[in-house]
């Protein structure tokens, strides 16, 4: 009788540690693109993270986890759409009830590729060697761009901005910002850019020489950078702002 309460009682933990895992399906899927080709990426809830290679192929591995029911990971849709411009990767939800699935991405891109639209809701977002021009953002989340060369704009609500540039492009106005959150800037000793800064409750701290033009009212200023050169605006509300020099990758 006690041997019997013995396996009674651990089938019953049994049941109560199961929902304590979490279960996976991944997806993985390979596309060619074109040089300059663009890239488009939308999540909801789980962390993006994209390497680049040197090959004109999109390697994708995405991983679906649920804590609760495993039917709810085929609930959750990813969709691509390969075209002549580009590749769209969106993460789709059902409308009708809500379900505990989080999707982590990685990819790996060809080295230019045009990051037209990376974002996730509630998650991490890290891109490493890319040189081209992105769009990056995140809701809950850092973003972070390493061993980057172009121009990339980079925002999040709740999260810390970090861009590292080996080379700053001329081109259209970049704007970095976060309101629960620091900005850190790397950027290689001989960059040129107008800096238009403002931290409500931060404090600003540059290792690259800047040369002040205008002091706004509350705590934005602008300055210019170097030679100069196309706009850079650089936001926060609670965080500090960093602009410090790249330091060459290993």
């Amino acid at each position: 009788m006690k041997r019997r309460n013995l396996f009674t009682l651990a089938a019953l933990f049994a049941l109560w540690a199961a929902p304590l895992f979490a279960l996976d399906q991944v997806v993985e899927k390979r596309y060619p693109l074109a040089p300059g080709a663009g890239l488009e990426l939308t999540n909801i809830n789980g962390s993006v993270r994209i390497d680049a290679w040197e090959r004109n192929v999109v390697e994708i591995r995405a991983v679906k986890s649920t804590r609760r029911d495993p039917n709810d990971l085929d609930r959750v849709q990813i969709e691509f759409r390969n075209a002549a411009d580009g590749l769209a990767i969106h993460t789709r939800y059902p409308e009708d009830a809500g379900v505990d699935v989080s999707v982590d991405y990685h990819l790996r891109v060809p080295s230019h590729v045009r990051l037209t639209r990376v974002e996730t809701v509630n998650g991490n977002l890290r891109v490493q060697g890319i040189e081209g021009t992105g769009r990056l953002r995140s809701v809950n989340g850092n973003v972070e761009l390493y061993d980057g060369a172009g121009r990339f704009s980079a925002r999040t609500t709740n999260g810390n901005v970090r861009i590292e540039l080996r080379r700053l492009d001329a081109g259209a106005p970049v704007a970095l910002e976060t309101v629960n959150g620091s900005v850190v800037i790397a950027l290689p000793p001989d960059a040129g850019a107008e800096l238009d800064v403002t931290s409500s409750n931060g404090d600003f701290l540059s290792e690259l020489p800047l040369v002040a033009e205008r002091a706004d009212t509350g705590r934005g200023f602008r300055a210019r950078l170097g030679r100069g050169g196309s706009l850079l605006e650089v936001r926060t509300v609670n965080g500090g702002i960093r602009v410090i020099t790249a330091r060459p990758s290993v």
